[in-house]
């Protein structure tokens, strides 16, 4: 019964109507004791009376139940209504629609940042941070434990301020993409795009945020097939004709740019010699037949990319 009500909410059967069955069913179970009471002679009148009286309590429950089971499910059935056709403006704005948005309840003229979040109580987390902020917060849940966001307010977030209080208050099991700090509807739009290209960046990062602007040309990479798996063929599969299929090499490699190209301060990070680190630098030229100086931007890039994902799967993480 319970079930059928649910079903008479999404069909939008007045509950009128549904109750008024209920009520037939009464009336006919009603007059049928009383057929069989009238059969029985006098003697059993104290009887019918009784069932009765029973059943008009059982009708009362059962009435009391049907109507807060169908009036449960309306709530629902409006709240889902109401999300949808929150989600629908929301996708059109940043389609770049001309909408009235007022009932989102954000100033889109305001200062912005976007930022998505994907993980378990992505949503709660958000919520805290944007009190954290002190900024009004413009939520949207998406499939797959992904949210996406932005915290709005007069001025501009500051990004030293920002980075404390993630570090204070985020859950390192949820990853955080942030785009650039801008203003009105345009800037709005901008953010969020930025911060759904840093995504697939965050999900495999052990920072507590990843901010596109340090990963915008990786980001873009990431996006691009050709680029990616041209970058994967020309710089890094070279390297994999070394004995260790190319490890000793890349990560040689890694702490030599993350050092400013010095070849001393990338041997003290890796615990060998500065001849040592030279010795592996001239077989990257060679392996690769170009000095490093004329492709140190594409190879250090290359280096950046997921080992084994394609760039189509990442990206289908930023959806």
């Amino acid at each position: 019964m319970l079930f059928q009500a649910r079903i008479a909410a999404r069909s939008k059967i007045p509950l009128a109507v549904v109750l008024r069955r209920y009520f037939a069913g009464y009336a006919l179970l009603g007059d049928f004791m009383a057929e069989e009471a009238d059969g029985a002679g006098s003697r059993r009148a104290s009887d019918l009376k009784r069932q009765l009286r029973s059943l008009a309590a059982i009708l009362d429950r059962l009435i009391a139940a049907v109507s807060e089971e169908y009036g449960r499910e309306v709530e629902q059935l409006a709240t889902r209504t109401g999300e949808r056709r929150r989600a629908e403006l929301i996708e059109r704005l940043i389609g770049g629609e001309p909408l009235d948005a007022a009932e989102l309840g954000y100033d889109f003229d305001a200062c912005h940042l976007g930022a998505i979040a994907k993980g378990p109580q992505a949503f709660a987390a958000l919520k805290i941070l944007s009190r954290s902020l002190d900024r009004r917060l413009l939520a949207l849940e998406r499939d797959g434990g992904t949210v996406w966001a932005w915290f709005g307010g007069r001025e501009g977030v500051e990004l030293d301020d920002l980075r404390r209080l993630v570090a204070a208050v985020w859950p390192l099991e949820i990853s955080l993409a942030l785009g650039e700090p801008a203003e009105g509807a345009g800037g709005w739009r901008l953010t969020h795009q930025q911060a759904r290209a840093a995504l697939p960046i965050a999900v495999r990062s052990s920072e507590p945020f990843v901010r596109y602007a340090e990963v915008a040309l990786l980001a873009s990479t990431l996006q691009d097939d050709l680029l990616a798996t041209s970058l994967r063929e020309i710089y890094l599969k070279p390297l994999e004709g070394e004995r260790d299929g190319g490890e000793a090499l890349r990560e040689t490699l890694r702490a030599y740019f993350a050092s400013g190209r010095n070849a001393a301060s990338a041997a003290a990070a890796l615990g060998v010699s500065r001849q040592a680190v030279n010795k592996r630098l001239r077989t990257v030229e060679d392996r690769l037949t170009r000095e490093l100086n004329a492709c140190a931007p594409e190879l250090e890039l290359a280096l950046q990319l997921p080992a084994t994902s394609r760039p189509a799967d990442v990206v289908g993480e930023s959806q």
